[in-house]
């Protein structure tokens, strides 16, 4: 598999002291773009994105040399994210002193202002479907949906069982489904 080489050759050079800069510089340029997008659907704004990513690649940096290659390297990373975007969350949760149920109202209002979606009407519709969404369901829809992750993958990057992220995906694709059906 090309993916498996081409880390494998990352992690070689990264392991090299001399290697070690032009490692991460490959590692940012084939996985920087695919982690600030996992991260903004889960936040939404640019700008936390931007900032969480670069949370994310320090994390990354700091802990590579650690890496036990018993994961991929990419579902490794995505963990990492994904708990950097579960923690940024929760602490926005906790600072704003907003009730669980309307931080999904805010990172709407988030959208709706943002300089920086480009999409059209459905496509915001949608946005706004998803972030209905618990966020556990809506990791899991947006690395099935939007990444195109195998269960499997997702399975290492959230430690559940993949019969339970296909109960978690149907339940989010039927939320959904009633979220723009019934706000036409």
């Amino acid at each position: 598999m090309a993916i498996q080489a081409e880390d494998e050759e990352i992690l070689s050079k990264f392991r090299e002291e001399k290697t070690r800069n032009e490692a991460f510089n490959m590692l940012l340029k084939k996985y920087q773009q695919k982690i600030y997008w996992h991260i903004r659907r889960m936040v939404i704004d640019h700008d936390d994105a931007d900032d969480i990513t670069q949370d994310v690649f320090v994390k990354i940096w700091k802990n590579l040399p650690g890496f036990r290659n018993d994961a991929q390297l990419y579902t490794w990373m995505y963990r990492i994210a994904t708990n950097e975007c579960i923690t940024f969350l929760n602490k926005k949760k906790q600072k704003n002193n907003i009730p669980l149920d309307e931080v999904d109202y805010e990172l709407a209002d988030t959208l709706s202002a943002s300089d920086h979606f480009t999409g059209d009407q459905i496509q915001r519709k949608l946005q706004e479907a998803i972030l209905t969404l618990p966020d556990k369901q809506r990791l899991v829809f947006n690395m099935k949906y939007f990444e195109d992750m195998k269960y499997e993958e997702i399975s290492e990057v959230l430690g559940t069982s993949v019969g339970a992220l296909k109960a978690s995906f149907h339940l989010a694709v039927k939320k959904i489904e009633a979220f723009v059906t019934n706000s036409d």
